[in-house]
Order: structure tokens, then C-alpha cells, then sequence
């Protein structure tokens, strides 16, 4: 957001794909690094994590969304002029608000597709037979990449914890436009977690172990 007109969709990209593939490696061995509240429910369907430990991950994930956006915004307030809210402090939005004028079905089925790639990566290169060492590089990767893609239509989510931070703070259409952005991705995770667990149970896979 800050950067956002000298660095462009790919170098905006590639700081979301740089930040998580850091964060895996840092904090991957002590929580899983989901910070995404659709990886938390793909975790969930996956049967890798435990019910009691869900609330807590979810409630933490949009605290933390929240804050960083308000830090961000008082970073962003210290430039000369302030920062207007208006400008949308990067909240995504579909129609009017959507950086390429998208309308609500064509944003709606980006953010499942989306969805639906990164956390089916998050699970495959998870699985117990991945070399688990190195996931956060195709994590990161793939964040990037459907950042690339998303940036244009949305300014991508694929996290409803990433929504929800800045569009508190924005208010307005920012939270009446909320829902497709907990909603889908939500939905995209569902999907990859059912899809990578119908797979999981294929004979080519039991063979293999």
C-alpha cells in the first residue's frame, strides 16, 4: 500500500509471497503459520489440526490483521499530507471498488479459484510425504502468484483475516462489500481441503508410501 505505485502488482505481489515465505520459516515450527483464517478451515477439513484449537487460531488471525492495518495506517498518516481513508488503505472490493471495475461474479469465482490454488498448494506441500523443509518457498511462491493474478481484479484476498484489518478501519463500503471477501475464500478452502482429501485416499498414493 505504501510502495504500491513504484513497486506495481508484481513487486506488490512479490512482498506478500516474500513476507509469508519469512514468516513460515520463522513461525512455521511453533503454530503452522496459517495467519489466514481459510488456511485455518482447509487445516480444519484436512483433519490436522484439533476443534478446540480453531476459535483460538481465527480469533488471533483478525486481531493481528487488525492491528498491522492500523499500523500501516499511522506509518502512512506521517507522510506529508496524511493519508485519506478514502483512498481504501488496499481493502478489497468488487464492482466500483474493484481496481478493474470487475462486477461481483467475476470477483466472487477469482477469489475461489485462488483460494482454492494457494491452500491445495499449502496442503500438498505439507502432506507427509513432501519434503516439508522447504514449503515455505512454494508457499510463498504461491501467494505471489495468485497475487499477481488477484491484485488487478480484487487486490486480492485469499485471507479473510487480510480483508477484515483494513476494512474496519475504512468502514463504509469497505465493510458492506466484507462478506464476499470471508465468504469465498472460505469456500475456496472447503473445496481444495475436500479435493486433497479425495486424492489423499486414492490407491497411486498408498502405493507410493
Amino acid at each position: 500500500m505504501l510502495a504500491g505505485s513504484s513497486l506495481g502488482i508484481f513487486g506488490i505481489a512479490a512482498a506478500f509471497g516474500l513476507s509469508l515465505l519469512i514468516m513460515v520459516f520463522a513461525i512455521g515450527y511453533i503454530s503452522g503459520c496459517h495467519i489466514n483464517p481459510a488456511v485455518t478451515v482447509g487445516i480444519a477439513i484436512a483433519r490436522r489440526m484439533s476443534v478446540k484449537d480453531f476459535a483460538g487460531y481465527i480469533i488471533a488471525q483478525l486481531i493481528g490483521a487488525t492491528i498491522a492495518a492500523a499500523v500501516i495506517l499511522l506509518i502512512a498518516q506521517g507522510a506529508p499530507g496524511g493519508y485519506d481513508l478514502a483512498q481504501g488503505l488496499g481493502a478489497n472490493g468488487y464492482g466500483d471498488h474493484s481496481p478493474g471495475g470487475y462486477n461481483l461474479g467475476v470477483c466472487a469465482v477469482t477469489e475461489i479459484i485462488l483460494s482454492f490454488v494457494f491452500i491445495f498448494t499449502i496442503l500438498a506441500v505439507t502432506d507427509r510425504l513432501a519434503p516439508k523443509d522447504l514449503a515455505g518457498i512454494p508457499i510463498g511462491l504461491g501467494l505471489a502468484l495468485v497475487n499477481m493474478v488477484g491484485i488487478p481484479i480484487t487486490n486480492c484476498s485469499v485471507n479473510p483475516a487480510r480483508s477484515f484489518g483494513p476494512a474496519i478501519l475504512v468502514g463504509g463500503w469497505a465493510i458492506e462489500q466484507l462478506w464476499l471477501f470471508i465468504i469465498m475464500p472460505i469456500i475456496g478452502a472447503i473445496l481444495a481441503a475436500g479435493i486433497y482429501r479425495l486424492m489423499g485416499g486414492m490407491p497411486a498414493r498408498k502405493q507410493i508410501t
